[in-house]
C-alpha cells in the first residue's frame, strides 16, 4: 500500500476536520425576507410619510401588535447635492410617499393598516389580501447584510444642483472673482457649468465647478 493510500492518523483527522469548516465557514448574507411576517408596500398621503410612522406606532403600542406588526421601513439614501455653492450630502426617499410594512398576513391587521390616517391603501391586487414582495424585491430595497462586512456602495446618482441654463451667478474664487455672467451650459457628469463672463466688453465662456459660482 502506497503513502497516498495509508489511513489517516487521528491527528490527520482532525487537522482534516478543522480544514474543512475553515473552507465552508462562510458569512452568510441576512435577508430582511428572512425576518418573521411578510412585506408589503403601503402608499401614504404625499409628505405624510413620517406622520403615517408615528400614528401607526402608537396604534401598536396601544393595541400591542408589535407581535403582528413587525417593522415599518421608510425607504432612504444619500444623495449629494449642491446648496449655495456647497457640496452637501442629504438624505433622500427612495420611493416618495410609499412605506414598507413587515406584519402578519392577517386581514384584521391589513385593515388596521389600511385605516391609519394618512394610508390611502396597500399596493396589491386585492384590498383585502395585499400582494406581498418577493424576496428580491425586498433584498432590491433593503440591502442584506454579511455580518462583519461593509454596506454595499450604492448606485452612483447625478448629484442634484440649483443651476439651470441662463441662470443669473457670480464666481466666487478663481481669477474672475466678483464677476458675473449667465449660465450657458451645465456638465453634470462633471460637476461644471460653463458662464458667459463680460470680460473687456466681450462676452467670454468661463469653465467653473459648481462650488465656484452662486446663484444671484
Amino acid at each position: 500500500m502506497s503513502d497516498t493510500d495509508a489511513p489517516l492518523s487521528h491527528d490527520d483527522e482532525e487537522i482534516l476536520d478543522v480544514t474543512i469548516l475553515d473552507e465552508v465557514d462562510e458569512p452568510v448574507a441576512e435577508s430582511a425576507f428572512d425576518r418573521p411576517g411578510r412585506w408589503y408596500i403601503v402608499h401614504t398621503f404625499a409628505g405624510h410619510e413620517q406622520k403615517v410612522i408615528g400614528a401607526l406606532n402608537n396604534i401598536i403600542k396601544s393595541r400591542e401588535l408589535g407581535d403582528q406588526i413587525y417593522e415599518i421601513y421608510l425607504p432612504e439614501e444619500d444623495v449629494t447635492e449642491f446648496k449655495s455653492g456647497k457640496k452637501v450630502t442629504v438624505s433622500k426617499r427612495m420611493f416618495p410617499s410609499y412605506l414598507l410594512i413587515r406584519c402578519e398576513p392577517d386581514p384584521e391587521i391589513f385593515y388596521v393598516i389600511g385605516s391609519t390616517p394618512g394610508v390611502t391603501g396597500f399596493v396589491g391586487a386585492e384590498k383585502t389580501r395585499p400582494t406581498a414582495l418577493t424576496r428580491r424585491e425586498v433584498d432590491n430595497i433593503i440591502r442584506p447584510h454579511v455580518e462583519g462586512a461593509e454596506a454595499p456602495v450604492a448606485k452612483r446618482r447625478l448629484p442634484t444642483h440649483e443651476f439651470e441654463v441662463n441662470d443669473t451667478v457670480q464666481i466666487k474664487t478663481g481669477p474672475f472673482a466678483t464677476f458675473s455672467g449667465h449660465v450657458a451650459e451645465i456638465n453634470e457628469d462633471q460637476l461644471k457649468v460653463k458662464v458667459l463672463v463680460d470680460i473687456f466688453g466681450r462676452e467670454t465662456p468661463v469653465e467653473l465647478d459648481f462650488t465656484q459660482v452662486t446663484k444671484l
